[in-house]
């Protein structure tokens, strides 16, 4: 997991961003515009994004069309299920040890009954 994408999303405008450019690639200007940003401030957000590896450019004529790059979000992906994963194990072991529990209150009744 590379820690600059999790700083690069954690700025609000660039998250919102990353949102826009989930439906497709976008100018800068017409991600400027959606967003009420100013153009610098937008160039600034989408140069963290490019640097962090989350988007990447393509110059077509005077414009510069941005688009997302998947290798980032399947990285953050795999951290997360990781963590589901470490919960289902945690879950699974819980319930092994109600069972347990179970048991042993079993066996203890039924020995008290015995006696």
């Amino acid at each position: 997991m590379n820690l600059a994408t999790l700083n690069a999303l954690a700025e609000p405008n660039r998250l919102n961003i990353v949102e826009l450019l989930r439906e497709g690639p976008l100018a800068a200007g017409e991600i400027a515009e959606r967003l009420e940003l100013n153009n610098p401030q937008t160039s600034k957000h989408l140069r963290v994004l490019s640097d962090a590896g989350i988007a990447e450019v393509l110059p077509i004529a005077n414009r510069r069309i941005y688009k997302l790059r998947s290798q980032p979000f399947d990285e953050l992906s795999s951290w997360l299920d990781s963590f589901r994963l470490l919960k289902e194990e945690k879950l699974n072991r819980f319930d092994q040890y109600l069972k347990e529990l179970q048991r042993n209150e079993q066996k203890s009744q039924h020995e008290d009954q015995m006696d």
